[in-house]
């Protein structure tokens, strides 16, 4: 069970509606491909692919609405657009959101760090609100008081 489930609100809302408008881009674009009078011969086939390659190009984009970050007692798991990654609380040293960065970052051991994709400088309050969250439950779940 998490504690604490973090995810981007005005990235995915941002996300979804560029994937809408590139989807719709491209289907239009396949639907009105053979009226016009161009002097390339395009036929059906041409049509589905510039469709398909219309939703594929809008499920590479939803790609980016992927990002999250749950805290709990086991840990803390970081999903970022293709990647999860799972770290334990004593492989912790703490969470900082750099200067002009876009994303928080988990800072850990050995001075190596990974980004948080989910908590994102504009989601200003929300994302501060996140941070303080994961300060309290690094400290109750680490051992620091």
């Amino acid at each position: 069970m998490w504690d604490l489930e973090v995810r981007p609100r005005h990235a995915i809302l941002t996300v979804r509606i560029v994937a809408v408008v590139i989807a719709a881009f491209f289907i239009f674009g396949g639907i009105v491909l053979r009226n016009g009078s161009t002097g390339v011969n395009f036929r059906f086939a041409d049509q589905i692919g510039m469709c398909l390659i219309g939703l594929l190009l809008a499920g590479g984009v939803l790609l980016l609405s992927r990002p999250r970050v749950r805290v709990g007692a086991r840990g803390v798991e970081v999903r970022n657009i293709l990647s999860d990654n799972h770290f334990q609380w004593q492989d912790i040293r703490g969470i900082s959101f750099p200067d002009k960065k876009s994303w928080a970052r988990l800072e850990l051991v050995h001075d190596e760090y990974v980004p948080m994709m989910a908590i994102r400088s504009n989601d200003k309050l929300r994302a501060a609100a996140a941070m303080d969250r994961f300060r309290e439950l690094g400290a109750k779940y680490s051992g620091e008081n």
